[in-house]
């Protein structure tokens, strides 16, 4: 009897253990990205106190602010050596003030001006050394010369026809915005642009401009989730999205502050959910990096700056997502890939989303060069998986870089089925179970 009772009490206890095993065992429920935090970010970013982003302007850098005060709620750490989430770095702004003109003595009205410099002041005549003088008669077309114009190799005098009034005005329009760089030096040549008719084969001319030039401290906000696998410490993972837009524009119909919802408050609050979410899912073999870039409107100076801080080779893939507010031409719950045949990290991600409602797709818009257009670009030339994923109708998109560009006009739902996406997308990359083909340096240069 005691042996029976004795044997019943080892059945039961292996039994509860058993079950409690299984209970233990029982895998825990994935978290879901917040659609909560996802309107509450955007909505902050394309508020009119943000005063549209701009770059180097107070609503950029109260942006940045709220990012990182985002990254500390979340519980992300600053970057291995780092103090905080604020990345910063200086980049140099140009402005042309003054500038005169004459040809055959006569003035060149101050509206046919024009000049692309990073010298603190210039002055042509006839005997400057070393100047080339190009004229662009009214047959002829002046944007096959605008790189020539806009990045002079050497000092050069463009007379361009009145004829092309319009192609001016575009170059101008181009011009009046400072023009900012990484180098203090700046580029050592000018060219200068007189809108006029061409003149006689002997003609004298004078040219006169200052700048003003200043220093402008921009930052990327840049925080992380350690990996929990220490043999995969080097394998890091990229989200990103840049947070600057155009700032204040010209006014339309009394709106001068060009919100930026979905270009690129959309991306930034992907960047803030995922962290978010990878925060909470707590599993991560990779380490994660998520970084909100500055200046990407004005040269992808944040990009720039961020690929130098740390070795591409030890940066697995790249996910920056970019203007995910609106539905794709592929209808709801899709989005695309930038680059989709330079490696195979939108194979891995359309993978992974099998027996899912969401699908992911190849870049529709090859003529519009998105891969090399956004912040994704400076790390793929440096040979990393990295991609962007938006779902934009960009040729047929009316509010793009707008005062319209209003938190109203996106989709929040589909905008956070497609962060979603993005999160259920990057599981093998981020557990370390799948690693993308490298971008071979001449593809990711456009070569």
């Amino acid at each position: 009897m005691k042996r029976n009772l004795l044997t019943l009490v080892l059945v039961l206890a292996t039994l509860s253990g058993a079950a409690q095993k299984r209970k233990k065992s029982k895998a825990p429920i994935s978290p879901l990205v917040s659609a909560v935090t996802v309107a509450r970010v955007v909505t902050a970013l394309a508020a009119d106190d943000m005063q549209g982003r701009g770059t180097g302007q107070p609503g950029g850098l109260k942006a940045a602010q709220f990012l990182a005060a985002e990254f500390q709620r979340i519980g992300l750490q600053p970057l291995p050596g780092a103090t905080g989430f604020e990345q910063v770095f200086p980049v140099y702004e140009t402005a042309v003030g003054a500038m005169s003109a004459s040809l055959n003595g006569t003035a060149v009205p101050a509206a046919q001006l024009l000049a692309f410099t990073t010298q603190s002041q210039l002055e042509w005549t006839n005997q400057t050394p070393a100047l080339e003088i190009l004229t662009i008669g009214p047959d002829q077309k002046p944007m096959e010369f605008a790189r020539r114009i806009t990045r002079p190799s050497q000092n050069l005098l463009v007379l361009l026809d009145p004829a092309h009034a319009e192609a001016f005005k575009n170059l101008r329009n181009f011009m009046l915005q400072p023009r900012m760089r990484t180098s203090l030096a700046g580029n050592g040549f000018s060219s200068v642009v007189l809108m006029t008719p061409a003149a006689s084969k002997d003609f004298k001319f004078q040219v006169r401009a200052t700048t003003n030039q200043r220093t402008v401290e921009l930052r990327n906000v840049v925080g992380m989730l350690p990996g929990r696998d220490t043999a995969r410490s080097r394998e890091k993972v990229v989200f990103s999205g840049h947070y600057d837009h155009l700032g204040i524009v010209k006014p339309l119909e009394g709106d001068s502050i060009a919100n930026g919802a979905d270009d690129d408050a959309s991306g930034t609050t992907a960047v803030v959910a995922l962290a978010e979410y990878f925060k909470q899912k707590n599993d991560n073999a990779r380490p994660l990096i998520f970084t909100a870039f500055a200046a990407e409107e004005v040269g992808g100076f944040g990009a720039q700056h961020f690929s130098k801080q740390l070795d591409p080779n030890q940066v697995v893939a790249m996910f920056n997502i970019e203007m995910i507010g609106k539905i794709a031409k592929f209808g709801p719950n899709t989005a695309f890939i930038t680059g989709f045949d330079k490696s195979d990290f939108g194979k891995l991600l359309q993978a992974n989303l099998q027996g899912s409602r969401f699908r992911f797709e190849p870049d529709p818009y090859p003529a519009q060069n998105l891969f090399y257009r956004s912040d994704n670009a400076t790390l793929a030339k440096l040979g990393v998986p990295a991609h962007t994923i938006s779902s934009d109708q960009i040729p047929d998109d009316k509010l793009y870089h707008t005062v319209n560009d209003e938190v109203e006009s996106l989709n929040l739902p589909n905008m956070t089925a497609i962060i979603q996406a993005i999160a259920q997308s990057a599981s093998g990359i981020v557990a370390g179970q799948q690693t993308p083909t490298r971008i071979a340096l001449e593809a990711a240069n456009g070569k």
